[in-house]
C-alpha cells in the first residue's frame, strides 16, 4: 500500500502491553483513515454504553492517507473516544505538526486503552515505542510540559499531544493540545486522557510517506495548491486576516450571537474582529504542517508577550456571547484556555449559560461566593477568574467544569443553555442559517459547525449562493452532502479550510494520485457515508434518542430573531428534519433500518 504504513500501535495502560497490528487495503477502501478508522474500532471493540471516564473507553489518534504528505494542510490527526461532554462519538480534529510527525515515525494510528495508576507518558521513536513516568509533569501547562518534554528527551524537534491541568481534573471540555497553541478541542477528549493518567503522546520520526507516482501526484498537488491561493477566502481573506476575517462578514448578515444568543448582531463587532486584530496586535501569521492557507495567528500584547490566536470561534465564545468586547482580554482569555487546555467554544458557551442564570435570578451572588467577580454582561474579569478555577475544580468552577447543560440543570435553567446534546453551540446565530440549523440538530458530536459547513453556500457562496431562509429539498440535501464530504476531507487528513476553492473532485484526484487507487469521486462520497452512518449507529447503541434529541435550544425554534436582517425568523427544524431522514435512508423517528446497515457493510459492527 502507498501513503499508509498499514501499521497501528495498541497501547494498554492498564497492563504497559505494546502491540503492532496490520491492516490491509480492503480495510483501508473502507475506512480510509482517522474518523474511519476511529468510529471502525469503537465499535469493534468496544460497548457504546460505557462510562467515558471508564478504563473500558479507548482513545484512538489516527492519521489520514494524506497526512504527512505535500498535500495541502496534509497536517491533521483526529482523536476519536466517547465524549464524556455529551455522551456519545466525539472526534475532535487537530492541525500543527503532530499528525505529519506520528505519520514519520512509521505508524498510522494508536489505539490507547486501559488506564494507569500513575501519571504516564508515551514517547514514540520511530519503531521503538516506552511508557514513561509522568509524575513530574502532572500540574503543568500546556507549554510547561511541551518544554520540559523536550529537555527531558534531548530533542527540540520531538512533536506532542498532551493535556494541561484541565483533562488532568476531568473537566468535561478539557483539549488534547499541540504545538502549544493547536487544540482537538470538542467533545472533552483531554478529559478521557486525563482519566487514563495519560499526560502526553511524544513522537519522533525519520521516514518519508511514499506516494503510488511521485511525479503526478507532485503536478496534482501543485494544481490544487494554486486554486487555492487563487480564491479569494483560502488565499485572500484567511491569510490576511485569520478566521476572524469572518466576524465582521458574520455580524453584518446578522448570524453573530450576542449575549447567549439574545440577539444575532454584536455592536462592537468591529472592535473584536480580523482586521482590528492585525492592526493592533499582529506580528506574523503561522501555518500548520504543508498549509498554503496560514490561517494562524501570532499576536503579541504588552501585558503577555508572545502568543498565538485567537480563532473567530474562541473570539466569540469569550467576547460577543458573554457581551464582552474588550480584544487583549479576549486574546489573553485563549492564551490561558490554551495553557490549560480547553475547548474555548464550551468554555465560552458554559461562561454565557451562568451569565443568562445569573441574569434571570436562578443563580446568585451567594452561589459564586462574596469575593467572585458576578456574571454580569460584559465583565472581562470573569474570563480570566473562573478559566483557572475552572480548570482546577476550585469552588464555583468546580460546577462549571460540568459544561453549560449540567450547569443550567443544576440552577432549572435548561432552556437558557443553548447547546445540542449537552455540546455548547458555536459562532453562528441558525435563524440566519436554517440548513446550518438542521446541521447543528443532526450532528453526531452535538452542537458543531465544522462537520458540515453550511454557511459556506448561504452566507459565503460555496461552491454556489443558497437562500439561507430556503428549507427545499436541495438545501436538506446539500446538508447530507456537507456532512458526508467534511467526513471525508477528515478521513483523508486534511483541513475542511481547503473546501475554500477545492470540490470533491479535487480531493478524489489528490487521494488517487497519493494511493494508486481508480475510485471515482462517488465512491469517496460513499466512504463519507459509511462513517457518518457509522458515528450514527454508535450514538444509537449509547442510548441516543433522535426525536428528542436530533433539535436545536427551544429559543432558535421559537423566538424570532429581534433585529437586523434575520428579524422575525427562527429555525423550521420541523419541516426539515423528517425529509433529513427520508434522504438518509433512516426510518421516521431517526434509526438506521437493515437494509441501510447492509448496503453500506456496517451490519458486521
Amino acid at each position: 500500500m502507498y501513503a499508509y504504513w498499514g501499521k497501528i500501535l495498541r497501547v494498554n495502560l492498564t497492563d504497559g502491553t505494546i502491540k503492532e497490528e496490520h491492516f490491509d487495503e480492503k480495510f483501508a477502501k473502507k475506512w480510509l483513515g482517522t474518523r474511519g478508522f476511529g468510529i471502525y474500532y469503537l465499535l469493534k471493540e468496544m460497548d457504546p454504553t460505557v462510562d467515558p471516564f471508564s478504563p473500558d473507553n479507548k482513545m484512538i489518534f489516527a492519521t489520514g492517507p494524506l497526512t504527512g504528505t505535500t498535500a495541502p494542510t496534509g497536517g491533521r490527526y483526529m482523536v476519536i473516544t466517547k465524549s464524556p461532554l455529551t455522551g456519545y462519538i466525539a472526534m475532535a480534529n487537530s492541525g500543527g505538526f503532530f499528525g505529519a510527525e506520528l505519520k514519520f515515525a512509521g505508524w498510522d494510528a494508536i489505539i490507547v486503552e486501559g488506564a494507569s495508576d500513575h501519571p504516564v507518558y508515551i514517547y514514540i521513536n520511530d519503531e521503538s515505542v516506552e511508557i514513561r513516568d509522568a509524575s513530574h509533569l502532572w500540574g503543568k501547562t500546556s507549554s510547561e510540559t511541551e518544554a520540559a518534554l523536550k529537555e527531558e528527551i534531548g530533542d527540540k524537534r520531538i512533536r506532542a499531544a498532551l493535556i494541561g491541568p484541565a483533562g488532568e481534573n476531568l473537566v468535561r471540555f478539557a483539549a488534547v493540545m499541540n504545538d502549544e497553541h493547536r487544540a482537538a478541542g470538542r467533545g472533552g477528549v483531554g478529559a478521557v486522557m486525563g482519566s487514563k493518567k495519560l499526560k502526553a503522546i511524544v513522537v519522533r520520526g525519520h521516514k518519508r510517506v511514499e506516494v503510488a507516482d511521485r511525479a503526478k501526484f507532485t503536478s496534482v498537488v501543485k494544481e490544487k495548491t494554486d486554486k487555492l491561493r487563487n480564491d479569494p477566502t483560502a488565499g485572500g481573506g484567511l491569510p490576511k486576516y485569520g478566521t476572524a476575517v469572518l466576524v465582521n462578514i458574520i455580524n453584518q448578515n446578522g448570524l453573530y450571537p450576542t449575549r447567549n444568543f439574545q440577539y444575532s448582531q454584536f455592536e462592537y463587532a468591529e472592535e473584536q474582529s480580523g482586521e482590528a486584530m492585525a492592526a493592533k496586535y499582529l506580528v506574523r501569521n503561522k501555518p500548520c504542517y504543508a498549509c498554503p492557507i496560514g490561517c494562524g495567528r501570532v499576536n503579541r500584547l504588552p501585558t503577555l508577550g508572545i502568543t498565538e490566536g485567537p480563532e473567530y470561534e474562541s473570539i466569540w465564545a469569550l467576547g460577543a456571547h458573554n457581551g464582552i468586547n474588550d480584544l487583549a482580554s479576549i486574546i489573553e482569555a485563549n492564551h490561558l484556555a490554551d495553557e490549560y487546555g480547553m475547548d474555548t467554544i464550551s468554555l465560552g458557551g458554559t461562561l454565557a449559560t451562568a451569565m443568562e442564570l445569573y441574569e434571570k435570578g436562578l443563580l446568585k451572588q451567594e452561589d459564586l461566593g462574596e469575593d467572585a467577580p458576578p456574571f454580569r454582561w460584559g465583565n472581562t474579569e470573569v474570563l480570566h477568574y473562573y478559566i483557572e478555577k475552572i480548570a482546577k475544580r476550585e469552588g464555583f468552577g468546580d460546577k462549571l467544569a460540568e459544561g453549560g447543560y449540567r450547569l443550567a440543570e443544576m440552577y432549572n435553567g435548561v432552556e437558557y443553555f443553548m447547546g445540542v446534546k449537552k455540546q455548547e453551540l458555536p459562532a453562528y446565530d441558525p435563524r440566519g442559517a436554517e440548513g446550518h440549523g438542521l446541521g447543528y440538530a443532526t450532528n453526531n458530536r452535538g452542537g458543531c459547525h465544522i462537520k458540515q459547513y453550511m454557511i459556506s453556500p448561504e452566507i459565503l457562496g460555496y461552491p454556489y449562493k443558497m437562500d439561507p431562509h430556503d428549507i427545499s429539498d436541495e438545501k436538506v440535501k446539500m446538508v447530507i452532502l456537507f456532512q458526508d464530504l467534511t467526513a471525508l476531507i477528515d478521513a483523508a487528513g486534511l483541513c475542511v479550510f481547503t473546501t475554500f476553492g477545492l470540490g470533491a473532485d479535487d480531493y478524489r484526484d489528490m487521494l488517487n494520485a497519493a494511493l494508486g487507487w481508480d475510485l471515482s469521486t462517488e465512491e469517496y462520497l460513499k466512504i463519507g457515508e459509511r462513517i457518518w452512518n457509522a458515528e450514527r449507529l454508535f450514538n444509537l447503541k449509547a442510548g441516543l434518542d433522535p426525536l428528542k434529541e436530533d433539535t436545536l435550544p427551544k429559543r432558535l425554534l421559537e423566538e424570532p430573531v429581534k433585529n437586523g436582517p434575520n428579524k422575525g425568523h427562527v429555525v423550521r427544524l420541523h419541516l426539515m428534519l423528517p425529509k433529513y431522514y427520508k434522504f438518509r435512508g433512516w426510518t421516521e423517528d431517526g434509526k438506521i433500518p437493515e437494509e441501510k446497515l447492509k448496503e453500506l457493510g456496517l451490519d458486521e459492527l
